[in-house]
């Protein structure tokens, strides 16, 4: 079994958010367990592969067991705003997820960003949740990724406010006018 540099099982409280401007924002995944609070810098693109791996983890298991959980697995979590102070514990560079099946939690093993040297010892957190937590995890975490840029109807890439150059019109700018 992985050393965890931080052991967070089970968390209080599991959310993801973004700060900053879109096309400017960092991501992240913040846990609480009792007075401590972690909060991990991720991509966008991490926070939605997480995001569909745990609804889909999550159909799974209902689909293999219906009688341990409701069609929604979903309590009321009104709050999922990242808490204050919002320190940076280390940039994400692997996320896992899994299942303790004995416990029914979830487990979510995220690995710190490597300099790429051998003998360097990278941070592991573990992160376990019910399915309750997992499932308002997953729509929050969908829900941010789509609170970025609009997307260019032609190319699907992201615009900044006052447009960009869009390989399907051969490089002219799309621009987009608040009307």
């Amino acid at each position: 079994m992985p050393e965890f540099r931080y052991d967070f099982d089970p968390v209080d409280r599991i959310t993801t958010g973004a700060v900053g401007q879109p096309g400017h924002r960092t991501f992240y995944l913040q846990a609480r367990r009792g007075s401590e609070i972690i909060s991990l810098v991720v991509e966008k693109e991490q926070v939605s592969a997480l995001a569909e791996a745990v609804e889909q983890l999550l159909e799974n298991l209902t689909e293999r067991n219906p009688l341990l959980s409701t069609s929604e697995d979903l309590l009321t979590f009104h709050n999922m705003l990242l808490e204050e102070p919002l320190e940076e514990a280390f940039r994400v560079g692997q996320l896992g997820l899994g299942y303790d099946e004995n416990r029914d939690l979830l487990v979510i093993i995220a690995q710190e960003l490597g300099g790429g040297q051998e003998d360097e010892q990278m941070d592991v957190v573990r992160l376990t949740m019910s399915r309750e937590q997992a499932r308002a995890l997953a729509r929050e975490g969908a829900e941010v990724v789509t609170k970025g840029r609009q997307r260019c109807p032609q190319c699907t890439e992201p615009m900044d406010p006052t447009g960009h150059f869009c390989i399907k019109k051969n490089g002219y700018p799309t621009v987009t006018y608040d009307v």
